[in-house]
């Protein structure tokens, strides 16, 4: 009897795994090639896309179909530039003194499904108080329904410096010595300092090598970090298996954290030719987030918003970006899709497309910057990035042809992550 009942629950365990769910495209479009095709169907097993056919293959017993046949199908999106613990508001400044993190950690998790419903079934989260971490293994485990996340877990800043979590402090007024321990000044502390986000399970490494908008500096420009600093953060994060993102608006801090080794600079408002030049040299990505500079430049229009500390270097700042992204996709720069998402409401992330296309780059070429080139600056392109067999069934499904209209990015209407159908209307 009890073999009986082992074969039958191996048997089931197969067919579940076996089942396929077929998903029949009236459009498809592959942004890794280039190419559109009509009436595709792409075959899923388990969590992975077992194949992708031309017509609309027949159902054999029990298959599950899916009709989008009257929809254009692509690969899940990916963010390379989130903060899914935050959210913008006029009162950021005194919620740092009111809010915890289990507070964070309970609205992070509305932040994530509102992701994952506009289609973006992953995310590299570069900073925050460390809750993210937790965000991702719940994720993870089931437990709460999100995007995939990669994260950097909290930011590696110098004393002072953009994510120093003191800053503006006054004295008597100091964060947990645990929000403190990347705050790093000099070649040793900077090796601590990605040990210390090692241990607590980052993916990834997040630095700040320039001032920034929101936080209480009066620089959002300088470079903050020597050469040699970052020398000693990318080196590490090399031995411990983590790529690095570079915060930098300023030139010179461009400039230190490329030579320096890191895989992508973010914002990258201030880029010169030299750093332009740098950029192609070493095949350093460029994550441009036009979003968040169109954001905190709309925010700082409205009186009381922002501090004026913070307002000023949202106008100074925030309305370059787009022109600067459109001279580093002109010059040959490497680019993938990011937000800033935290900075603006979460799941408007697809309006970075529109921001894009207007400033030059054809609607494929965006669409790739947010599938096949976010999954190679996360070092996921055998996993994701295209449909194609054996890779995750990560696939999303829109209202009208994006390469006409890429607004109707907006109008995600169903979502699968790794198999799973979270949005089918």
């Amino acid at each position: 009897m009890k073999y009986t009942l082992l074969l039958a629950g191996l048997l089931l365990a197969h067919l579940a795994f076996s089942q396929r769910t077929i998903l029949y495209c009236g459009r498809l479009i592959d942004p890794a090639s280039g190419q559109a095709s009509t009436e595709m169907s792409v075959v899923v097993t388990g969590g992975t896309i077992a194949s992708v056919q031309k017509g609309y293959l027949a159902a054999s017993p029990g298959d599950k179909t899916v009709d989008l046949k009257g929809r254009t199908v692509l690969p899940g999106l990916i963010d390379s530039h989130v903060h899914l613990e935050s959210e913008t508001s006029p009162s950021e400044q005194l919620r740092r003194f009111t809010v915890s993190a289990v507070d964070d950690a309970f609205q992070s998790t509305v932040y994530a499904r509102t992701t994952l419903m506009a289609g973006f079934t992953t995310v590299r989260d570069v900073g925050g108080n460390g809750v993210n971490i937790a965000l991702r293994n719940a994720i993870n485990r089931g437990v709460v329904i999100g995007p995939r996340v990669y994260t950097a877990g909290k930011i590696i800043s110098s004393t002072g410096g953009h994510a120093d979590p003191t800053h503006g402090f006054r004295d008597g007024l100091y964060a947990e010595p645990s929000f403190t321990e990347t705050v790093a000044d000099g070649k040793d502390a900077c090796i601590k300092a990605v040990r210390q986000l090692y241990k607590e399970g980052a993916d990834l490494v997040k630095v700040t090598a320039s001032g920034g908008v929101l936080s209480l500096e009066k620089d959002g420009t300088g470079a903050q970090f020597s050469e040699e600093e970052l020398q000693a953060i990318v080196a590490t994060a090399k031995d411990y298996g983590m790529r690095v993102a570079a915060h930098a608006h300023g030139a010179e801090a461009m400039k230190r954290a490329i030579r320096a080794g890191v895989t992508s600079i973010e914002h990258g408002t201030f880029m010169d030719d030299e750093a332009i030049d740098l950029f192609r040299k070493n095949g350093v990505w460029l994550v441009p987030t036009i979003i968040a500079g169109k954001s905190v430049s709309d925010s700082a229009r409205k009186p009381g918003y922002f501090p004026p500390i913070i307002a000023g270097k949202a106008l100074a700042i925030g309305t370059k970006i787009q022109a600067t992204f459109a001279k580093a996709y002109k010059a040959g720069v490497k680019i993938a899709f990011g937000t800033d998402a935290g900075v603006y409401a979460h799941g408007k992330n697809w309006m970075e497309f529109v921001y894009m296309t207007e400033a030059g780059m054809p609607p494929m070429e965006a669409l790739k910057c947010a599938t096949a080139n976010a999954a190679e600056l996360l070092g996921v392109s055998d996993k994701l990035g295209s449909l194609e067999a054996g890779k995750f069934a990560d696939i999303i499904a829109v209202d009208g042809d994006p390469i006409k209209d890429i607004r109707v990015m907006g109008q995600v209407k169903f979502v699968m992550k790794e198999g799973v159908v979270y949005r089918n209307e």
